[in-house]
């Protein structure tokens, strides 16, 4: 989550986009401890027949991509059929009992999910975990926002900050520059982790990727990564919101530009982002940086093998997308990691 001022001034976010956003009140309260915060609530399009409309896909989707007359009867019927519901996942459409519903769904699927899915996963949208396509649902409403949470902001002065007011205290030591294998080795026939060379018996809390830990002793888990290309434009804004998706006739999946989420007013020039998704690879020049785990039941028995030798060590504990092999949102990774501590002490 690392940002800076690039060389035109503009605040990059050095690897994708992060936006925070949060249902839940006690993270963003413990956040508020580290940095002041400006309310921002994200919007996303996407080029779907050569329009750019809302993603998720909503009603205001529905009217700028079908006749007057279709889009009132698909909006209707999704009311009726969902009459409780905010939102619904593509996967609900598809498979719905009433036919306008369900050719809906397909074209939805078509336009946003089909070839995005392919590009961002590097396979058909039948190999990808369920989870993963339902992660985008379609909003039963007028609601544009890309987020329906009641928590919405962005860091004043960046996340870069946001760290280093974490790690501005007396207890702690902060050491860069190094494998953490120099430090740490684990010892798995006596179940015991060894701190520069001796004995540790505290807490050890490991982030990192859980294979790499045990030195791929069960082989590498796969991952997905992306090559991040940054362009400087010389006008004052190059596209109408932050992100624009891209699901079909790019190479890229998006295109990010920063001012719209820093709220910086720079004249004549602008900062642009471009995704092009990879399989990671930690030997190549490009994505050598482990971004989305691949869900999928071989992958997490592969996973589950790595677990059971970290539950040989009854000091070790394993935090985040790496170290547990799973997608996580901002908030939820904080959550879990406050949860994790206090079940430790």
């Amino acid at each position: 989550m690392y940002d800076s001022l690039d060389t035109n001034g503009v605040s990059v976010h050095w690897y994708g986009p992060h936006i925070f956003h949060t249902d839940d009140e006690n993270v963003f309260q413990y956040l508020q401890r580290f940095s002041k915060w400006y309310p921002y609530e994200h919007r996303v399009l996407g080029r779907i027949d050569g329009k750019l409309v809302p993603i998720p896909f909503n009603f205001c989707s529905i009217d700028m991509l079908y006749s007057k007359n279709d889009a009132e009867q698909i909006k209707a019927i999704l009311k009726m059929n969902f009459p409780s519901q905010e939102k619904a996942s593509i996967l609900e459409l598809m498979n719905h009992d009433n036919h306008t519903i369900k050719k809906f769904g397909q074209f939805v699927f078509e336009k946003v999910f089909l070839n995005y899915t392919a590009k961002q996963w590097g396979t058909s949208p039948e190999n990808v975990d369920k989870s993963v396509i339902n992660r985008v649902p379609v909003v039963i409403g007028y609601d544009d926002r890309y987020f329906q949470d009641k928590t919405q902001f962005m860091p004043k002065e960046g996340y870069t900050q946001i760290f280093e007011n974490m790690l501005n205290h007396k207890n702690l030591t902060v050491r860069l520059n190094c494998n953490a294998s120099d430090v740490i080795n684990l010892d798995i026939e006596e179940h015991k982790i060894y701190f520069n060379g001796e004995t540790f018996s505290g807490p050890v809390i490991f982030t990192g990727a859980i294979d790499e830990l045990f030195n791929y002793a069960y082989g590498p888990l796969p991952y997905r990564t992306l090559e991040l290309v940054f362009e400087q434009k010389n006008c004052t804004q190059f596209q109408s919101a932050a992100v624009v998706n891209y699901p079909n006739e790019e190479e890229f999946t998006r295109i990010t530009e920063f001012k719209h989420l820093t709220m910086q007013k720079i004249e004549n020039t602008t900062t642009i982002l471009k995704e092009y998704p990879l399989p990671y690879d930690p030997k190549a020049e490009k994505g050598n940086i482990p971004y989305y785990v691949i869900e999928n039941p071989d992958n997490r028995m592969l996973y589950n093998r790595y677990v059971n030798l970290a539950k040989l060590f009854p000091n070790l504990y394993l935090c985040g997308r790496l170290a547990e092999y799973k997608y996580y949102n901002m908030d939820g990774a904080i959550k879990n990691a406050l949860q994790l501590v206090k079940s430790i002490f």
